[in-house]
C-alpha cells in the first residue's frame, strides 16, 4: 500500500532525503559542519547504546529480584495487603475517587430474589475497572460471606473455576494465598496467584481486599497465562429495615482480553452469572457447612478495623481536594517505586548527550544536509522520551 509522505514532518524529509542525488561535495561544502555531523551521529551511536544497556540492565534486576523472592519462602506476607489497601477499597466503594474519572452505566436488572446493577470506567492508561451492586433478599450477611469465601463450594455450581488451592495463611494478619485458574472459551486458561485479606467493620460490616502476588511454590507454566495485575475487592452488610443484604464490589483486572470484547461479555453473560450465583446461595444457605477445627482461613482471622479507619465507612460524599491527593499520593507511591533512579539517571544522561550535540551543531551555524538529518532524529527522540 503506497503511502504520502508529509514533507514537513521529520518521516518525510528523511524519506525525500535519499532520492536526493548526494555526492562528497555535501560533506565538503563545510568541513566545520562536516565535523559537527560526524560528533552528532556518534551521539546517536552513545545514545542507543545507553537505551540498549539500560533495557539490559533493567531486565537483569527483575530476574533477580524473582529469584530473590523464591530464596525466602516465608517472605513478608504481612506487607502484601496493608490498611493502605482497605483504605482506597473503601474510597472506591463509596466513588470518592471518580470526580476525574468517566463511569458508564452497564447493566440493571432484578427479579424476586435479587437486584444487580453495574457501572465501567475506561482508565487512560490501564484496564477496564468495574463497579457492581448485588441485593439478596431473605439472606444475611453471615451466610453471604461464608458462601463468597467457600472456595470448595464454588467448584461446584462455577463452571470457569477448573483449579483452586490454598498456599500460604499468616496467621498474624490473616493474610492468606492461594491459586485459582479460570477457563474461557476460545483462549488459554488464567492463572491468579492472590492474595486476600478480610476486615470486620461497624455493624457486622464485612470487607475483602484482593491482589495479584507471587509464591515460590508456583512456578509459572506455559499451559496457563498469568495474570498480573488484579485489583479486587467487596464490602457485605445488611440493608437497613430489610431482610436482606447487599455485595459491593469494586473489580480491576488485566487478564489480557481486548478490553471493548471483555466490555461486551461481560454485558451480555453477567446477569446470567449472577443468577446461577444466587441459585447456588439459596442450596448453600439450606446446608450446613462444619468447618474444620483446623482450617485456618482468611475468614476464620477476619480483624477488627482500626479506629481511624472505622470513620471512613458510610461516607458517601466526596472529601475535599486535599484528601484525594494524599490518597492518591499513597496508592501510587507502590508503582512510583518501581521505577529505577539509575535507570532515570541514564535517561537523563542520554537525554544530555543529544543536546549537546544539537548545542554544537546549532552553535556553529551550519546548515549541511548531513547537519539538518541529525537535528531531525534529536529532535524526534527528545519528542518521544
Amino acid at each position: 500500500m503506497l503511502r504520502v509522505w508529509d514533507s514537513t514532518s521529520t518521516a518525510g524529509f528523511l524519506h525525500s532525503m535519499w532520492y536526493q542525488d548526494v555526492d562528497d561535495k555535501l560533506w565538503r561544502e563545510n568541513r566545520h559542519g562536516g565535523w559537527a555531523t560526524f560528533f552528532v551521529l556518534v551521539v546517536i551511536l552513545i545514545w542507543h547504546c545507553c537505551k540498549r544497556f539500560s533495557f539490559r540492565f533493567s531486565s537483569s534486576t527483575v530476574n533477580r529480584t524473582s529469584s530473590d523472592a523464591s530464596i525466602h519462602p516465608h517472605f513478608r506476607m504481612s506487607e502484601i495487603i496493608s490498611h493502605a489497601d482497605l483504605k482506597f477499597l473503601i474510597k472506591n466503594l463509596d466513588q470518592m475517587l471518580f470526580e476525574n474519572e468517566k463511569w458508564e452505566h452497564v447493566i440493571d436488572k432484578r427479579n424476586a430474589f435479587l437486584t444487580y446493577n453495574a457501572q465501567c470506567c475506561k482508565p487512560k492508561d490501564g484496564p477496564m475497572k468495574y463497579l457492581s451492586e448485588t441485593v439478596f433478599e431473605n439472606c444475611s450477611p453471615k451466610v453471604l460471606i461464608d458462601f463468597y469465601m467457600d472456595n470448595e463450594y464454588r467448584k461446584q455450581w462455577d463452571k470457569t473455576l477448573v483449579e483452586h488451592e490454598q498456599l500460604q495463611v499468616d496467621t498474624t494478619t490473616g493474610v492468606e494465598i492461594g491459586r485459582t485458574v479460570k477457563k474461557f472459551p476460545l483462549l488459554k486458561p488464567r492463572e491468579y496467584i492472590l492474595a486476600w485479606r478480610l476486615w470486620e467493620g461497624k455493624h457486622k460490616t464485612c470487607y475483602c481486599f484482593v491482589k495479584e502476588c507471587e509464591h515460590p511454590s508456583t512456578p509459572r507454566h506455559k499451559k496457563y497465562v498469568r495474570v498480573r495485575f488484579f485489583r479486587s475487592g467487596w464490602r457485605i452488610r445488611k440493608v437497613p429495615g430489610r431482610n436482606a443484604c447487599e455485595i459491593k464490589m469494586f473489580h480491576h483486572e488485566d487478564a489480557g482480553f481486548n478490553t471493548e470484547i471483555a466490555k461486551l461479555a461481560f454485558a451480555k453473560g453477567i446477569w446470567s452469572y449472577v443468577c446461577k450465583m444466587d441459585n447456588a446461595l439459596r442450596k448453600y444457605s439450606a446446608i450446613s457447612h462444619p468447618q474444620s477445627s483446623s482450617a485456618v482461613t482468611a475468614l476464620t482471622l477476619i480483624q477488627k478495623i482500626s479506629p481511624g479507619l472505622d470513620t471512613m465507612e458510610g461516607i458517601t460524599e466526596s472529601p475535599g481536594a486535599s484528601m484525594a491527593t494524599t490518597f492518591c499520593g499513597e496508592v501510587t507511591s507502590e508503582a512510583k517505586e518501581r521505577k529505577s533512579p539509575k535507570r532515570a539517571s541514564r535517561k537523563l544522561l542520554a537525554n544530555g548527550l543529544l543536546l549537546v550535540g544539537g548545542a554544537i551543531c546549532l552553535s556553529r551555524g551550519h546548515s549541511s544536509l548531513g547537519a539538518k538529518v541529525a537535528m531531525a532524529y534529536i529532535l524526534t527522540k527528545l519528542r518521544k522520551a
